[in-house]
């Protein structure tokens, strides 16, 4: 019997760590970077809203078997919560819904309502979003000005804290599990403290054991040639391992 040879690992089987700039969507970065490296498969374990930046893990060739592994990982987060300004969307980038006086509110107040967050706890989400209801998109029935009532979610805050107070902007991090609205915890907390508030800037600095520290800007990948950007991934074999 002929020995079969192994096929040397393909540099292009795993993933790319991403930090992904504002206001690019997670299907932009893919096919940017799928379309300028001429890529036949590249995907992401984790979207990130166009008002977010931060890691978005991009999963390329066989790397795509990573999916469910990477999206099913604890994610963190850190951003900045408006005060007294309640959004469609939650966030900064959505119709003003109503605006309320903040300035009674001091920080000890926020960190007593955050707590109420720690835990398993259940999250409406919004309607901008993509969780489809009979096989379509939530924020493309908002765009049509639907709304509809949606099921609630079982999510876990492991860590959510104030690290900066300047009202009315929070500043915060935050550990949880996946498919969390960090916006809806920024609305509900609002609510919570009668304010309203919406969220006014999101960074993604882990997925799982990946960390943002060693991800690259949109500038460095799309100056590099096959060559160099392969050099930057990280192989299917020691995700594997």
């Amino acid at each position: 019997m002929r020995n079969r040879r192994r096929r040397a690992p393909d540099p292009f089987d795993g993933i790319l760590l991403v930090d992904k700039p504002t206001d690019w969507t997670s299907h932009d970065v893919v096919a940017k970077i799928r379309n300028h490296f001429k890529l036949s498969k590249v995907g992401h374990g984790g979207t990130l809203d166009p008002l977010a930046t931060g890691l978005l893990v991009l999963l390329i060739g066989k790397g795509t078997k990573l999916s469910d592994r990477i999206m099913g990982g604890d994610k963190t987060y850190e951003g900045t919560i408006r005060l007294g300004v309640t959004t469609y969307s939650q966030d900064r980038d959505g119709e003003i819904l109503e605006e309320k006086e903040a300035s009674h509110i001091p920080r000890e107040q926020v960190e007593a309502a955050i707590k109420n967050y720690l835990g398993d706890i259940e999250q409406i989400p919004p309607m901008v979003s993509a969780i489809k209801k009979d096989g379509v998109a939530l924020y493309k029935l908002a765009r049509k000005g639907k709304e509809i009532e949606r099921d609630p979610r079982k999510i876990h805050v492991y860590s959510f804290e104030v690290t900066d107070f300047n009202n009315p902007l929070v500043k915060f991090r935050v550990k949880s599990t996946k498919g969390t609205y960090v916006r809806t915890l920024a609305h509900d907390l609002g609510n919570d403290l009668g304010v309203g508030a919406s969220l006014d800037a999101l960074r993604r600095t882990a997925s799982g054991p990946l960390d943002l520290e060693k991800a690259h800007t949109m500038e460095e990948i799309l100056a590099c040639d096959r060559e160099t950007i392969a050099a930057k991934m990280i192989l299917l074999s020691d995700m594997m391992s």
